[in-house]
């Protein structure tokens, strides 16, 4: 189930079609095991139907657009936050240690929140791609790049984080579920959503200092250290998307932090003993 669930959002970019098939088997498969119940089946029907309205409005009538954008722009929300009943996603990792001073760790592999990229992108058709008014160097990218272990390196001095390198046996189900139901989906929503359309209304800078910090807020239970690292990563994530106009790129550099972060650091934050 999880790795067909995986592969529609792999491959949602070039064959929405084959994605949109293997969605509807993951979602069935979900069903069938006890991951999704009739509640969350129920609310996903609505928001077909919505999605649907939404298509057949565009170029039609403008308020009923936005309308049904918004309506589908809360349930996204509602996936994000785990706040739609019938979704009982499975603790995959329950307070693991990946090393002496890393804080206990736990894994979910959350089904809901996976949906938000077709939720979303049924709100916004250009979800996933826009064309680009930048044409960064090749430097610039490699700068950007090198941006995410000194950002690491820079959490280590202000004490949230040590060098502690790892290779923990479960690192293949954190990769999955890293990254296409944790950087993907927030992906889907901060940059290919929120940036996108905050671009559209204030101008590019504007859309990607706001974004980042509402990125960074979205952490607040964290404190106040983790917001701050939080929205320092969405203005790497946020120019990652501005540059290359891709949802893809952007979520490869979200993905390639939190693997830099569990592999090399104290994961998922430096505790003392």
């Amino acid at each position: 189930m999880w790795w067909i669930l995986a592969g529609s959002l792999a491959v949602l970019p070039v064959q929405r079609t084959l994605a949109l098939l293997l969605g509807v088997i993951s979602v069935g498969w979900a069903c069938a095991a006890g991951v999704v119940d009739l509640r969350g089946l129920i609310i996903l029907g609505i928001i077909v139907l919505i999605a649907r309205v939404r298509m057949h409005a565009q170029g039609r009538s403008r308020a009923l657009t936005l309308g049904a954008e918004a309506l589908l722009l809360a349930a996204g929300l509602a996936l994000f936050g785990h706040l739609i009943p019938g979704f009982f996603n499975p603790k995959i990792l329950d307070a693991v240690k990946t090393g002496p001073h890393s804080a206990p760790f736990t894994l979910y592999f959350n089904f809901d929140k996976a949906l938000l990229p077709f939720v979303l992108l049924a709100a916004l058709p250009s979800l996933l791609f826009v064309k680009s008014r930048f044409s960064p160097r090749i430097w610039q990218w490699l700068l950007l790049a090198a941006s995410i272990p000194l950002l690491l390196l820079v959490a280590v001095m202000l004490g949230g984080l040590r060098i502690e390198p790892h290779f923990p046996d479960w690192l293949g189900s954190f990769m999955l579920a890293n990254l296409f139901f944790v950087s993907f989906a927030e992906e889907a929503l901060f940059r290919g959503y929120l940036q996108q359309r905050v671009a559209g209304w204030l101008g590019d800078v504007p859309a990607l200092l706001i974004v980042a910090l509402v990125f960074g807020l979205a952490h607040l239970a964290g404190g106040t250290l983790l917001v701050i690292f939080a929205a320092l990563s969405g203005l790497i994530y946020g120019l990652a998307w501005m540059w290359s106009g891709r949802l893809w790129v952007s979520t490869l550099f979200h993905f390639g932090l939190n693997l830099c972060h569990l592999l090399l650091f104290t994961y998922p934050f430096y505790q003392s003993r």
